[in-house]
């Protein structure tokens, strides 16, 4: 399974339908955001994998809001778009866009420079030293150290710092972190998550040290510094 995460920006309910369907078939989760602007604070709050945006939308155009997103970040964007003429593809490619495909398009196509572009992004996304605060994890070693002390881990436990650890300050949703970790998911009745992210949380601040792996009730866990508020986070949820 891929399980990278792409999100669309298209306005168009058919053509989000059927990419939705098609790119879930090849694993990979989908969201659909058919307001561009909700899409460019969707893109801030969840920090997809790849984006797939429209020219042609209301309220903002596919253009502008490729050139808002690579403002931000270097996230890939692949551009759609009805028109093929040479000028509108170097207008979506300048904007900032990875690649461009043409309506109408083959799936199989559509696919491949998905995976294409994904594949750009990988080594980033595979790197092997990991750091957070006060916290390193070397990857091939599977060692992880918190300031001068070693932390031993069982492998369900460094895979779940791993992925914590590769998605910094992001509220990870329990369905999300299940199917990373552990290939699927339990169900809303399972407490597994809820287990092993205590068995994180006793091994990390055995040293007395701040909390790093937080809860975010009603959604999942979050990788951050404490906060310098007075409330105490709320422990396992």
């Amino acid at each position: 399974m891929n399980r990278a995460q792409i999100l669309v920006i298209d306005d168009d309910p058919r053509l989000t339908s059927a990419l939705r369907r098609a790119l879930a078939l090849e694993g990979y989760q989908v969201e659909i955001e058919n307001d561009p602007v909700r899409g460019l604070a969707h893109v801030r709050e969840s920090e997809p994998d790849l984006v797939i945006l429209d020219v042609m939308m209301p309220k903002l155009d596919g253009l502008e809001v490729c050139r808002r997103l690579r403002a931000a970040g270097d996230t890939p964007i692949l551009m759609l778009t009805a028109k093929d003429q040479t000028a509108d593809r170097v207008r979506g490619l300048d904007s900032g866009a990875d690649d461009y495909l043409v309506k109408p398009f083959a799936v199989e196509e559509l696919l491949a420079r998905v995976r294409a572009l994904l594949r750009r992004r990988q080594p980033e996304q595979d790197r092997t030293r990991l750091r957070f605060a006060d916290l390193t994890m070397d990857v091939p070693s599977r060692t992880v150290v918190r300031g001068d002390r070693v932390i031993d881990l069982r492998p369900r436990e460094f895979e779940l710092l791993e992925f914590f650890l590769r998605h910094p300050r992001q509220v990870l949703t329990k369905e999300q972190i299940y199917e990373r970790v552990w290939g699927y998911d339990f169900g809303g009745e399972s407490n597994v998550l809820d287990v092993y992210v205590g068995y994180l949380r006793q091994k990390l601040e055995a040293g007395g040290e701040p909390r790093l792996v937080h809860t975010q009730r009603g959604v999942g866990y979050v990788l951050r510094e404490e906060a310098r508020a007075t409330t105490p986070d709320p422990g396992q949820g």
